[in-house]
C-alpha cells in the first residue's frame, strides 16, 4: 500500500514530467509552427514524446503500475493526454483538483490521426485488414500485363517501382498495366517510385571467359536427381518458357533455322570447353527455341559446336556470344582491401594478398577517417580503416565467414561511422523526378541523412508543381536514424508523408544485433508523429524465392502487422508470398494493435466457464 507521502511524491514526479513536456513544446515552437496545418498537433505530440523519452522513467513506471495506473508504455500517440489522465487520478487520491488540461490530443484522436494520414498516403485499407501490402514490381511487369493484374487481384495495395532499374518507357508500361489491372478489379492501387540516391558500391572486376556451366542436381552419392535444363534460343530471341524451371540455363545459338529444324527427342552432341563429350536431348520445342535436358555436367563456351545427328547427315550450329563470367576477390580475415577512386576493372586476387577494388562514391575519400568501420556486400565482409589518401582507403578485414568470402563488383559499401557530406538527390534522381512527379502517388527518398535532403526535395517538387505527391523517407543509415526527430519535423511540412524502415542497409549500418531495437524506436517515434510506417526488406523473401518460408520470417511478418504497410520484394513465388502475408497480418490484427495486445476470445482453448455478470445479470 502507498502512504499519503508516497502518493504526493508520485504526483510531483508526474507533474514534473508534464512540465518538461510543455517546456519542450515552447523550445521547439518554431519547428512545430513550420509544419503543415494537418500535422501541427501531431508535431506537438512528437515533441512531447521526445521530451518524455529524454528521461529514464522506468522507476516511475513501476510505481504507477503498482497502483494499477497507466505506466506510460503505450502513450505514443497521445503522450500529454496520458500524463494528464494519470495526474487527474492522483489528484483525486490526494484530495485536490487536477491541473488544467492543456488541450492535448485525446486517446481516440491519436489513433484517428494516424489512420487518416495512412489513408491519405497509401489509400484506404481493405475491409479485411488495416495493413497495406506493397510489392516491388519486377522488370517483367513492363511486358506482362497479366502478371501485374494478378498481383492486384491477389491483394497488392501499393506497387513499388525502383528507378535504379529499367527506364522511363518500362516504368510507363508498368503503370499502364497497373491501372488496367486495378480497373478490372474495381479498385485503385497506388504507385510508389524509389529515387536511386547516391551509389556507394564496389567498382568493376575484370570478367572471366565467356563460358557457362550446365550441371544436373546430384545426391550425396553423385547420382543425378534432376537433369539440367538448357534453353536454346537465338541472341535476342524469346526468353525461356514461363513454365520452365527458373534455374534453367539459357544458351544462344547463331542459326534460327537450325532451331526451327529441331524436334522433340533429337539427340544433340558436343565437346565442351574441356574436350569432354556430352549428350543432350531435346524435350520441348516452341517457336524460336527449344528446351534440352542432360544428365552430364557441361562447360559451354562461345563458338562451341552443337551437332544433331539426322538421317541426311550432321546438322551443326555454333553457340553464340555468351556473357563473360563474373570474377571475384577471395577475402579472408586479416587481408587488406584497398578501395580506390579509380573505377578501372581490378584483377581478381586470391586470399592473402592485397585486394584492390574501386569505390563508386568519390566523396568517401574526402570524409573517411582512420579507425572507422567499413562493411562490404551487405555486411558479409567488415573491416577497419588503417589510413586514407586522396585516392585510396586502406582497410584490414576483421569480419568475414570462417572460410572467407568472395568480394564481387557492384556490391554495397557501408561507412556507418563516416560523416558523408553528400546529398540524397543525385543528377539522375532530379531527371527521374520529372517522371515521378507526373506518374507516381509516392516518391521514396533513398539514403536521406539530414533535413536539408528533405528541403531540397520539397523545393524540386514545388518547382515541378507536384508538392501534393506523398513523400516517404527511407531510413537506411545511422545518420538518418540519429537525425530522425529533425527529419520527421521537416518532412511534416508536406501533407502526405510516411517512413520506410529499409532494414537492408540499416542492419549493416547499426549492426544486426541492434536492428530489432532500432526498428522499434523508429516505429514509436512515427506513431507519436502519427506518420504511417512501411516495414520493408526481406519480408517473406525465402517464400517469394522458393515457395517455402523459413520459420523466422513468419514471425517477422507477424511483427510487421503493426506497421501501416508491409513491403514484399520480387520473386518467382511472389503471388504465394502475397497470399501468405495477407493471411498472417489479417490474423494478427485481431491480437495486436501497435504495442497493445488485443484479448479476443481464444477458440483454441475453449472450455466451459462461468458467464460474465453485469449489473447483477449474466451476459
Amino acid at each position: 500500500m502507498c502512504g499519503r507521502g508516497d502518493l504526493e511524491a508520485l504526483e510531483a514526479d508526474v507533474s514534473a514530467l508534464r512540465e518538461a513536456l510543455l517546456a519542450a513544446e515552447v523550445i521547439r515552437a518554431d519547428e512545430i509552427v513550420a509544419t503543415h496545418p494537418a500535422h501541427r498537433r501531431s508535431a506537438t505530440n512528437l515533441v512531447h514524446y521526445l521530451a518524455l523519452r529524454n528521461h529514464d522513467v522506468r522507476d516511475l513506471q513501476e510505481r504507477l503500475g503498482a497502483l494499477g495506473l497507466s505506466s506510460l508504455g503505450r502513450s505514443e500517440s497521445h503522450v500529454l493526454a496520458t500524463i494528464e489522465a494519470i495526474l487527474a487520478l492522483l489528484a483525486r487520491l490526494n484530495d485536490h483538483a487536477p491541473p488544467t488540461s492543456a488541450g492535448a490530443i485525446t486517446f481516440t484522436e491519436g489513433h484517428d490521426l494516424l489512420v487518416d494520414n495512412a489513408d491519405r498516403l497509401l489509400g484506404p485499407s481493405s475491409a479485411r485488414r488495416s495493413t497495406r501490402i506493397m510489392v516491388t514490381l519486377p522488370c517483367d511487369a513492363a511486358a506482362d500485363a497479366q502478371l501485374v493484374a494478378g498481383l492486384v487481384a491477389e491483394g497488392m495495395d501499393v506497387a513499388r517501382i525502383n528507378c535504379a532499374h529499367d527506364d522511363r518507357d518500362a516504368w510507363a508500361r508498368m503503370i499502364a498495366h497497373l491501372q488496367a489491372g486495378a480497373g478490372a478489379d474495381d479498385r485503385r492501387c497506388r504507385v510508389a517510385m524509389d529515387l536511386g540516391g547516391p551509389k556507394l558500391r564496389t567498382g568493376p572486376i575484370e570478367p572471366g571467359p565467356r563460358v557457362v556451366r550446365v550441371a544436373p542436381k546430384r545426391d550425396q552419392l553423385g547420382r543425378v536427381v534432376t537433369p539440367a535444363l538448357v534453353w536454346l534460343t537465338t541472341i535476342g530471341g524469346p526468353t525461356r518458357p514461363a513454365d520452365a524451371d527458373f534455374a534453367t540455363i539459357e544458351v544462344p545459338v547463331e542459326d534460327l533455322a537450325w532451331l526451327q529444324r529441331r524436334q522433340r527427342g533429337d539427340r544433340l552432341e558436343l565437346r565442351d570447353s574441356r574436350g569432354a563429350r556430352r549428350k543432350w536431348e531435346v524435350v520441348e520445342v516452341v517457336a524460336g527455341g527449344c528446351l534440352a535436358s542432360t544428365e552430364q555436367t557441361s562447360y559451354v563456351m562461345t563458338g562451341l559446336k552443337i551437332t544433331c545427328k539426322a538421317a541426311d547427315g550432321r546438322d551443326t550450329v555454333k553457340v553464340g556470344t555468351l556473357a563473360k563470367i563474373d570474377q571475384a576477390h577471395r577475402v579472408r580475415r586479416g587481408d587488406r582491401v584497398i578501395l580506390t577512386r579509380s573505377l578501372a576493372p581490378a584483377s581478381p586476387t586470391p586470399a592473402g594478398v592485397p585486394h584492390y577494388i574501386g569505390c563508386s562514391l568519390g566523396e568517401a575519400f574526402q570524409h573517411a577517417r582512420s579507425g572507422e568501420r567499413v562493411w562490404l556486400d551487405d555486411g558479409k565482409i567488415g573491416g577497419t580503416i588503417d589510413h586514407v589518401t586522396e585516392d585510396e582507403i586502406d582497410l584490414t578485414v576483421t569480419h568475414v565467414p570462417p572460410r572467407g568470402a568472395n568480394l564481387r563488383a557492384g556490391k554495397g559499401i557501408n561507412l556507418p561511422d563516416t560523416d558523408l557530406q553528400v546529398g540524397a538527390l543525385t543528377p539522375k534522381d532530379l531527371e527521374d523526378l520529372t517522371f515521378v512527379a507526373r506518374h507516381a502517388d509516392l516518391v521514396n527518398l533513398s539514403f536521406v541523412r539530414r533535413p536539408e535532403d528533405i528541403r531540397q526535395l520539397h523545393r524540386e517538387l514545388e518547382r515541378l508543381d507536384a508538392d501534393d505527391i506523398g513523400i516517404v523517407l527511407k531510413i537506411e543509415n545511422v545518420a538518418a536514424f540519429e537525425n530522425l526527430p529533425e527529419l520527421l519535423l521537416t518532412a511534416m511540412r508536406s501533407e502526405k508523408l510516411g517512413v520506410m524502415i529499409a532494414r537492408g542497409d540499416l542492419a549493416v549500418e547499426v549492426g544486426f544485433e541492434r536492428l530489432a531495437e532500432v526498428q522499434e524506436e523508429i516505429m514509436w517515434a512515427c506513431e507519436a508523429a502519427h506518420i504511417p510506417v512501411i516495414w520493408a526488406t526481406q519480408v517473406l523473401d525465402t517464400l517469394a524465392l522458393t515457395g517455402q518460408p523459413s520459420r523466422a520470417e513468419i514471425t517477422d511478418a507477424a511483427m510487421a502487422q503493426r506497421a501501416e504497410c508491409v513491403m514484399l520484394n520480387k520473386g518467382p513465388r511472389i503471388v504465394e508470398a502475397i497470399n501468405a502475408l495477407d493471411s498472417i497480418i489479417t490474423r494478427m490484427q485481431d491480437h495486436q494493435d501497435k504495442k497493445r495486445s488485443l484479448l479476443r476470445r481464444l477458440h483454441a482453448w475453449d472450455h466451459p466457464s462461468p458467464p460474465l455478470v453485469k449489473n447483477g445479470a449474466p451476459t
